[in-house]
């Protein structure tokens, strides 16, 4: 196998499982810092996004971010292949969004705290569409209201959050649930609508 083969090989491997770049031997850090610096500066001249130090961007996620709707991504953070953000979108430093994530920052903005973490296939979306049965659904207004997400969260695979919805430091969100209301600090909730089941509590051990 040439080197470019199994460089195009490395790539998409990183782009799915993005916390390796952080692992990468001193012999590829070189070439992937290079491909990263180079694919960062066209997203941020092409769009209103800015990119905090020693980020990785996949270079099948789809990021979009008209002026006034920034898209602002904190140091050490990762977005991985086949994700959708639009903004106005905040990340802290050491956030991690893995593959096939949509979050759409509607009107208000979707922020989310350091060292969280999204798993694969969650929606996020910050707006929503009006209900009345005296219109269509398409013509209803949209409202907008924003989603907070917490420092140290872990949110996991296949995870709703509808717009207003509060997620407190520490929580964690089990698997395919849909948060529907705020969650506080420390609770472990599942299911859908998300209900606790838990909290994390230190080790008393």
């Amino acid at each position: 196998m040439t080197d470019d083969r199994y460089r195009r090989q490395h790539q998409r491997r990183l782009s799915y499982m993005p916390w390796l770049y952080a692992r990468l031997k001193p012999a590829h850090r070189a070439w992937a810092e290079a491909w990263q610096r180079a694919l960062q500066n066209e997203l941020m001249a092409l769009e209103t996004v800015h990119i905090g130090a020693h980020c990785f961007i996949a270079p099948e996620a789809n990021l979009f971010a008209e002026p006034g709707r920034d898209i602002v991504i904190g140091d050490y953070s990762q977005i991985a292949a086949d994700v959708f953000l639009h903004g106005p979108v905040r990340l802290g430093a050491h956030v991690s969004i893995n593959h096939g994530v949509s979050m759409d920052g509607g009107a208000a903005g979707i922020r989310i705290g350091d060292h969280t973490r999204i798993a694969a296939r969650c929606t996020v979306y910050a707006f929503n569409h009006g209900l009345s049965p005296d219109a269509l659904v398409r013509a209803q207004p949209v409202t907008s209201q924003g989603i907070d997400i917490g420092c140290d969260v872990w949110i996991g695979a296949g995870v709703g959050i509808v717009d207003g919805v509060r997620i407190g430091d520490g929580a964690v969100v089990g698997m395919g649930a849909v948060v529907t209301r705020d969650v506080p600090e420390g609770t472990i909730v599942a299911g859908n609508p998300a209900r606790p089941i838990g909290r994390r509590e230190p080790d008393k051990r």
